[in-house]
């Protein structure tokens, strides 16, 4: 292409500038008063407010600040300008503008502001997932600025949906422990009416690489497992764990989390957040009286009943931090996975697979409350965005016409019971879920490592609830030459693989879902173990040890490990105590102790090392999480 086809304008229009307008009609709203006292900020903004095209006589009103990660440029009729980078940003503007019309309703003046986010599937097996896990401290960080620099902001509300950007929005609000603050949760994708869902579909290379899917069908399942084209994937992973967490700490408004994108209850949620913020300035409260220790503990436990992503493990403790909470610790998380059951049955935990678009019709977070409450496991006292306490939330949920019509929809469109996608005590003991995470340590894991005990295929699991596993390791030093490994065939059932040099000093603390899908979707899978001191995608399942620690890069024992070592696993699925040991050779068996031993003795795998394209910006966040 020439320089002249470059330059050339589509008419002559392009030369028609003009070089003065008339300017907004009418004056501002000044008093003496305002022009005495005011900061010129605070009159340069109401200038501005009227140039961008505000009525003049509406320059007064309560001005709330709506903060949204919107990805893409959307027509009018929905259809891509530009796409985003996954729909779960695609339609919240629609969100925004609806909390928008609310708030202008309501006499207040909104305000938006952006700041997108990445997609972790889209990322999953390349250098951009290097960038994943930063990238949430990073939007936080510009959504506080963003808030801050509107200091005539009275409020703030935050529309986000996924993985990261939901994250950072959450601890973006916590901060702003002087303002009224809600979340409005960017709710979900459905799944195709016929297909595969958003996580099982991203396994169709290692499928069709051990023969269990033609490449017609994979072409035509991954058209369509996207089947609308807003919210998050349809399973319980990190977006939609985000969401519920959320709700569970009165962050967001009741049965909010997991709403069908696009549909009109989703845009009705965001026009009651817009009036539920407003009142809540009305009555001086703000997050400081929210999110408390106790809103913290409430989160924990909503956690645990969801069976949700282990990567709020630390996403919570981020928020406890930015609202100057009490940070929970592995013991915290311990005693309360230990004391609550696993209610929920959605993707990917099963033991039925709903999409979680079957869980907010069930009732979402309040129904699962409900059950809660009954074996007291909520502080029901903690303040919520409703300016209402959990329990008098509940109070309204359970005798509520919503509660109703939305659980008789499940079971009239559907043919599905309520009660078997949140089930009640009894009836998930009688099923067999078991409780969410656990935390096994050893002398490859000496400071812990995360599993998500409930995920583990039940057919591997003894009578017991124990899981053992005795077998080789494979050992790879990158997730690209492990997935290979695993399509190329090179591994074999009774196998563990270890990947190491994936903690945060080598890859940025990866997600290595393309490992755990394939593991769990080819028809071996749930005969292989994987540890590793990278972390998960929130819809990984089975025997997956993640955030192994200390990691490799920082001379963690796992770094140590070759081929051919023999390791040991035990996890009890019904007590969450575990254990992860190298036990020698096939020649040279060891205790536990010995093993231990003799990882000290030994040098770094000679092909250990920080991936050579880690970004410089996300070694530097790397020095700084060792150094906190």
């Amino acid at each position: 292409m020439s320089i002249e086809t470059i330059f050339t304008p589509q008419d002559d229009a392009f030369y028609s500038v003009i070089t003065h307008a008339a300017g907004p009609q009418g004056a501002l709203p000044l008093t003496p008063q305002m022009l005495m006292e005011s900061p010129s900020g605070n009159l340069f903004g109401m200038t501005q407010n009227a140039g961008m095209g505000w009525d003049a006589n509406k320059l007064t009103g309560k001005e709330v600040l709506i903060i949204g990660t919107q990805g893409g440029i959307r027509a009018g009729d929905g259809r891509p300008v530009a796409l985003g980078y996954h729909t779960g940003h695609w339609e919240i503007g629609l969100q925004m503008q609806a909390a928008a019309k609310e708030i202008t309703r309501n006499g207040g003046i909104p305000f938006a502001a952006f700041v997108s986010d990445p997609c972790d599937g889209r990322s999953q097996g390349t250098h951009g997932m290097f960038d994943s896990l930063p990238y949430r401290n990073d939007a936080a960080i510009v959504f506080r600025r963003l808030i801050r620099s509107l200091p005539t902001r009275r409020a703030v509300i935050g529309v986000a949906t996924c993985d990261k950007g939901l994250p950072a929005t959450m601890i973006a609000l916590a901060a702003m422990h002087t303002l009224p603050t809600i979340l409005v949760p960017g709710g979900a994708t459905l799944p195709p009416t016929f297909g595969e869902d958003a996580g099982k579909l991203q396994t169709i290379g290692a499928r069709y690489a051990n023969h269990e899917l033609s490449l017609k069908e994979a072409a035509e399942l991954g058209c369509r497992a996207c089947a609308t084209p807003g919210g998050g994937c349809q399973f319980l992973g990190t977006a939609g764990t985000s969401q519920v967490v959320a709700e569970a700490l009165g962050l967001a408004l009741p049965h909010s989390a997991l709403a069908p994108s696009g549909q009109d209850v989703w845009l009705e949620i965001s026009r009651q957040s817009a009036r539920a913020v407003i009142e809540l300035d009305n009555r001086g409260i703000t997050t400081r009286d929210i999110l408390t220790d106790k809103a913290i503990e409430n989160a924990m436990v909503i956690h645990a009943a969801f069976g949700g992503s282990t990567n709020l493990l630390p996403h919570i403790p981020a928020i406890a931090h930015a609202a100057g909470c009490t940070i929970p610790d592995v013991e915290h998380w311990t005693r309360i996975n230990r004391k609550v059951p696993r209610l929920v049955s959605v993707l990917p935990n099963g033991p039925d697979y709903h999409p979680t678009v079957r869980a907010f019709l069930a009732g979402g977070v309040p129904e699962v409350m409900l059950h809660l409450r009954e074996l007291g496991l909520l502080h029901l006292d903690a303040m919520t965005v409703t300016g209402q306490t959990v329990g008098e939330n509940l109070d309204w949920w359970q005798g509520s016409e919503r509660r109703e019509r939305f659980r008789q929809c499940l079971s009239e469109q559907d043919g599905v019971d309520p009660d078997d996608v949140i089930l009640p005590p009894a009836r998930a003991k009688a099923r067999g879920l078991t409780s969410t995470v656990a935390f096994p340590v050893g002398n490859i894991a000496p400071e812990g490592s995360v599993i998500k005990a409930t995920a583990i295929d039940p057919s591997v699991v003894g009578e017991d609830g124990v899981y053992r596993h005795t077998g080789r390791a494979r050992v790879f030093v990158s997730e690209a030459r492990a997935i290979k490994a695993i399509k190329n065939g090179e591994i074999a059932q009774g196998d563990i693989m270890v990947v190491i040099g994936g903690g945060p000093s080598g890859t940025g603390m990866e997600e290595t879902y393309q490992l755990t899908s394939a593991l769990k979707h080819v028809s071996w899978g749930k005969t292989v173990s994987l540890i590793t001191d990278a972390r998960f995608s929130g819809v990984s399942t089975g025997a997956c040890f993640g955030h192994v620690a200390p990691e490799a890069l920082a001379g963690g024992p796992i770094g140590k490990l070759r081929d051919n070592d023999i390791i040991e696993i035990v996890v009890d699925r019904l007590t969450l105590t575990g254990s992860v040991n190298f036990i020698g050779t096939p020649l040279a068996p060891l205790t536990p102790e010995e093993g231990a031993i003799e990882l000290a003795r030994r040098q770094p795998h000679p092909d250990l090392h920080a991936h050579e394209f880690l970004p410089d910006d996300t070694r530097l966040w790397a020095a700084l999480q060792s150094v906190s």
